[in-house]
């Protein structure tokens, strides 16, 4: 008898090999971050006046800004601020959307038309727009845009946890369960939750990318992290009136951007075909 195989478990939900390189190429730039301080090569906020905007060579390779600061390392610190903003804003956005639509969902009622009237009030509002309009009360910086964003995405996941549980309220095992006396709280956490999760993380991981574009826009507006510490869209932000003379600056982040959404759409879509069943048996 064989053990479990990891690598046959984890190609199980990247069914397409572009979806496992994604995967890879997400777990390198989560790395990139984790290991900032150990792999960019200067230090971010160290200004050298006689180097700014020096093109890309053996020495800075992705050249220097205009305060003679290397752009290779702002970019690894970058992916720090970018990533940990956007991912943790997705987890209080998931986490709070899920135990609202899950009230919700179950209870029906008064407590679903006032809970579903309040978190619609968000669903009104672009997420830029009402991103940009939660900055401005509570002023910029990085814990304002974890909050922003999270607003911004609750209703979506909210909407999607509480279609869920109305569904899957109307089956058997949970009328079998009430008949056997199991309270509410015991249903919906033990019974309904654990089968309404998978669907709503995946479209957590999707919505991740959009989260590190709207960092990224509301760093370019200078509302996102404030310097020294780098972001993505603050670089490019400085880097827009650099652009004819030193394109490296504006270009490199942007490009760290526009990859790290590409990777986790790809990846999501693989764990969205994986988790597809009618797909996967048709396909075989």
């Amino acid at each position: 008898m064989t053990g479990p195989n990891p690598l046959k478990f984890l190609l199980a939900f990247t069914p397409t090999p572009l979806s496992a390189l994604s995967g890879i190429a997400l777990f390198v730039l989560i790395g990139l971050a984790v290991f900032a301080p150990w792999i960019s090569p200067y230090p971010y906020d160290v200004q050298n006046l006689s180097i700014a905007n020096q093109a890309p060579s053996a020495l800075h390779w992705f050249g220097t800004d205009d305060f003679g600061r290397d752009v290779l390392s702002r970019v690894i610190f970058g992916a720090r601020t970018s990533l940990s903003v956007s991912l943790i804003s997705i987890s209080l956005s998931l986490f709070g959307g899920v135990i609202i639509g899950a009230f919700c969902g179950y209870l029906g009622g008064w407590v679903d038309r006032l809970g579903m009237s309040v978190v619609d009030l968000t669903w009104f509002f672009p997420e830029i727009l009402l991103a940009l309009l939660i900055v401005a009360i509570l002023g910029p910086g990085s814990e304002s845009t974890i909050i922003a964003i999270a607003i911004a995405y609750l209703a979506q996941f909210t909407r999607l946890t509480r279609t869920q549980i109305i569904t899957l309220k109307r089956q058997t095992f949970v009328e079998a369960s009430l008949s056997m006396g199991a309270g509410s709280m015991h249903i919906m956490m033990r019974r309904l939750l654990p089968n309404a999760i998978a669907p709503v993380i995946v479209v957590a991981m999707l919505s991740t990318g959009n989260a590190i574009l709207l960092e990224a826009t509301l760093g370019f507006f200078g509302m996102g992290a404030q310097p020294p510490v780098p972001s993505w869209g603050g670089m490019m932000s400085t880097g827009s009136s650099q652009l004819f003379n030193a394109p490296w600056v504006i270009v490199w982040p942007g490009v760290f951007v526009a990859l790290s959404v590409i990777f986790i759409n790809l990846f999501g879509d693989g764990i969205l075909r994986a988790l597809d069943v009618k797909a996967r048996m048709r396909t075989q």
